[in-house]
């Protein structure tokens, strides 16, 4: 005796690609990861994108403007002499003395824009880029959006919320899964780092790169600038993992140290001339 099917008579099970179910399962975590090259592939390419100089630096870095204001708000407000009182004052005038460095991302990241645009290589040929959220990345992109160009954001997907913040040219803000693949997009087309100060994610980042220049990993030139030297040098004790042999002068020599806009853009524009794959780009400027 037939049973007879509950399925309607024109049923179609779904093509492998329009499966939600599959595609978010752990057997097709491969063309996730492969979807995270891709796409991004694609939309810097139909961009024009050839080369970025990426900023990294904290999150929490404010504005000027921002910091100044909380900085009175708690001033105002806290008349006290308590120790939760005296801490937030100090937070607040630390986070003051810090709003430089957005200020000074900011105005770095205006100057790269505006020197892209007078070679005539085209609004993708050198573009600011940054990871998209709040703080030194928002200065960064800020900056180039101040000057009319493009910037990209590669964005992380993570359990607190981060949307790309307001600056980073639309149809270039990405955001993604995988920290190795959004890695991946840091390097690949950059040219220069520029870390500004910054926590775990900022450390994180520059000796992923150290590693990959140092081992011949990563072989095409990338310029490593560490903005604020007394930043780095308490932060990270180089002089003393040289002294102990655990890196070399070789491997120091990796790294550059500068402390005003003016001085990174000095310090980018002539490791950008040294290198044999932009000199073209440079000839008639500056050969």
């Amino acid at each position: 005796m037939s049973r007879k099917s509950s399925r309607p008579v024109n049923f179609r099970p779904p093509l492998a690609y329009d499966n939600e179910r599959f595609l978010t399962s752990a057997e097709a975590r491969t063309i996730r990861i492969l979807s995270e090259y891709l796409e991004p592939q694609v939309r810097l390419r139909k961009a024009g994108v050839q080369n970025t100089v990426v900023f990294f630096g904290s999150a929490r870095v404010l504005p000027r403007d921002i910091a100044m204001e909380e900085l009175r708000k708690i001033e105002q407000a806290n008349e006290a002499e308590s120790a939760p009182a005296l801490e937030a004052l100090r937070a607040a005038r630390m986070a003051v003395e810090m709003s430089r460095y957005y200020e000074e991302a900011r105005k770095l990241a205006f100057l790269i824009t505006q020197w892209s645009q007078q070679l005539n290589r085209g609004s993708g040929f050198l573009v600011v880029c940054s990871g998209g959220g709040p703080g030194i990345m928002e200065a960064a992109n800020r900056g180039a959006a101040e000057a009319g160009g493009k910037s990209i954001g590669l964005n992380i997907q993570l359990p607190a919320v981060q949307s790309a913040n307001p600056y980073v040219t639309p149809e270039l803000a990405f955001t993604f899964h995988y920290f190795f693949m959004r890695k991946l997009w840091f390097a690949q087309p950059a040219k220069a780092l520029i870390l500004f100060p910054g926590g775990f994610g900022t450390m994180d980042e520059l000796w992923e790169f150290l590693t990959l220049l140092q081992t011949g990993k990563m072989r095409h030139r990338v310029g490593i600038l560490l903005y604020s030297t007394t930043y780095w040098k308490r932060a990270i004790n180089f002089d003393w993992m040289r002294e102990t042999g655990t890196v070399t002068d070789k491997d120091l020599n990796l790294l550059h140290f500068v402390d005003t806009p003016e001085q990174a853009f000095s310090v980018l524009q002539e490791g950008l001339k040294r290198d044999r794959t932009m000199r073209s780009a440079f000839a008639r400027r500056f050969f």
